[in-house]
């Protein structure tokens, strides 16, 4: 149970490391939304199926309904999620996201009676108020931004429940339909053609790391943890996003920012310095 629960929670945080770097990426590309989730998409998916035979151990590709779910509902957090950084800043989409440890322990407890610990609840609730006081007084949002940042949020908490409740969906193989549906879904609004090669570039590492390998190792860390852990972890992702932002392209984030990521990376240690459940 220890091990399983350490693999778990290293894969996660590595797959919210890498996600954490989309709204840099959003930053970088001067391209539509549609555009970028086209061609991330089919970058994601050719790079997914690139890696598949190159793993070890049999090559399980059978998704049935739970893995058919878990694309589609993938699909749906990457169309929100990309498409609400390109209407609103990075923080304050963050702060949204946020709450998806908040979405994962209410619909856990509504659809399979799964009760999340105090300490959970107690470090979700702060790590929610940090991102919050990163955003502080900003008025930065709008409507649109705010509205799919939350159906973003609302859409991982379901991939956390799916991946726990069935642990044998193949990862991989899921990821590459989820990001081939994300393409195809963006087909009629997207630049198919004339895009440069320094944007295709940006776009394929955007892919790689994001998708191929953020939301591939979330799919296999997901399955060890249960599903308020997975997602209080990945509220490491908005101080991760804005240091990426702040080093790369030299905005510095104020003071209330700083003290908010604190309290983040604080409330994820917290609890995940408690024991492992027996």
């Amino acid at each position: 149970m220890q091990t399983h629960r350490a693999l778990g929670m290293a894969l996660v945080i590595t797959s919210v490391i890498g996600w954490s770097m989309a709204g840099l990426f959003t930053r970088l590309l001067a391209l539509d939304a549609p555009t970028i989730l086209f061609w991330r998409g089919v970058f994601g998916a050719i790079g997914t199926l690139a890696l598949i035979p190159l793993l070890p151990g049999p090559r399980n590709l059978r998704l049935g309904l739970p893995g058919l779910g878990y694309a589609l509902v993938t699909a749906g957090s990457m169309l929100a999620f990309i498409s609400a950084l390109r209407f609103t800043s990075v923080a304050h989409v963050a702060v949204i996201i946020a709450l998806v440890p908040l979405f994962a322990a209410f619909l856990a407890l509504a659809i399979f009676r799964e009760k999340p610990g105090t300490t959970a609840v107690i470090a979700s609730l702060v790590a929610a108020a940090g991102v919050a006081l990163m955003v502080g007084a900003g008025r930065d949002g709008n409507l649109i931004g705010n509205l799919l940042a939350a159906a973003a949020a609302g859409l991982m908490a379901g991939m956390i429940l799916i991946a726990r409740r069935a642990p044998h969906i193949p990862a991989l193989a899921a990821m590459a339909l989820a990001s081939a549906i994300s393409a195809l879904a963006t087909v009629p609004f997207a630049t198919l053609g004339g895009i440069g090669l320094s944007d295709l570039a940006l776009l394929a590492a955007f892919a790689v790391i994001t998708q191929v390998i953020g939301f591939g190792l979330f799919a296999l860390g997901a399955r060890h943890l249960p599903a308020t852990e997975t997602a209080l972890l990945t509220t490491l992702e908005a101080p991760f996003a804005i240091a990426w932002v702040w080093a790369v392209l030299g905005t510095a984030p104020a003071t209330p920012t700083l003290i908010g990521g604190a309290i983040v990376l604080a409330a994820v240690i917290f609890y995940l310095r408690r024991p492992a459940p027996p």
